[in-house]
């Protein structure tokens, strides 16, 4: 039972979700996933990140008790260690240290019916962590991000993926010319407000890339270097413009629903 706020098992934690968390991610392949949902997640998944250390207090592990745990290390900590360590203002006793994947963008195939989701320099965490959960819901193939997007591994994100993490393959620092050259042939949809085209309108004979932008800029079509396909969403209240992961959801559903048909 770790007792001390000096351990180094806080200091290790609290550098992998601190101000300069990305680094220590990155240089340590390690990421901090909070919360019961996660726990049980990283405890069961096959293929999505592995768990590392589970850090658990009594109450915590009253929690997931159903599962089996004799596998697993787990390092027992008091209350106040792991408030310390968390990331939020009510941490429900468990945090579970993960391994980062190590998939290679190179090594992702289209299968015909494949749905990959490419994120242009999206920033906000509660977005990114939002859109991967509906991805992994509306059975989504994959994630891509690009440079200069927000780290899919923040404790903010893994938060807002609600479990979702363990269940989607995630390509962090893609640029589109690089997904382009792989997927030559995809048809490849931009979300654009200035569009004509509306998304119920497209045809999905095979693979699809869905790309959304920026929460502020969004992305201009000629910037990616390519030729897309822009479409926009009809929307028949007066509302002006959408959040960004509410238009990703109607959109993936939207994609989801034809190519299921």
């Amino acid at each position: 039972m770790i007792e001390s706020l000096h351990s180094p098992h806080v200091a290790r934690v609290k550098a992998l979700i601190g101000s300069k968390g990305a680094r220590e991610r990155r240089e340590q392949g390690l990421f901090v996933a909070e919360g019961v949902q996660c726990a049980r997640e990283a405890l069961t998944s096959e293929s999505g990140p592995q768990l590392k250390i589970l850090y658990a207090t009594e109450n915590g592990l009253s929690k997931i008790s159903e599962l089996d745990l004799d596998s697993v290390e787990i390092v027992e900590v008091t209350d106040a260690v792991l408030k310390a360590m968390s990331d939020t203002v009510s941490p429900q006793g468990l945090i579970s240290l993960c391994y980062k994947p190590e998939a290679k963008f190179a090594d992702l195939k289209a299968t015909g019916s494949s749905t990959f989701i490419y994120l242009h320099e999206i920033q906000d965490p509660g977005n990114a962590g939002t859109i991967l959960r509906t991805a992994d819901a509306m059975g989504i193939s994959a994630v891509i991000t690009s440079p200069d997007s927000v780290d899919m591994y923040s404790p903010k994100v893994v938060r807002a993926t609600a479990g979702s993490l363990w269940n989607i393959s995630v390509f962090e620092g893609v640029t589109f010319d690089r997904v382009d050259k792989q997927f030559t042939g995809i048809q490849k949809f931009l979300l654009s407000s200035h569009a004509y085209t509306s998304i119920l309108d497209i045809s999905i004979p095979g693979d699809c890339i869905a790309i959304f932008g920026n929460e502020a800029r969004g992305v201009d079509a000629s910037a990616l270097g390519v030729s897309v396909t822009e479409v926009t969403i009809p929307m028949a209240g007066r509302a002006e413009s959408l959040n960004l992961s509410a238009a990703a959801s109607i959109v993936m559903f939207t994609l989801s629903s034809k190519v299921a048909g």
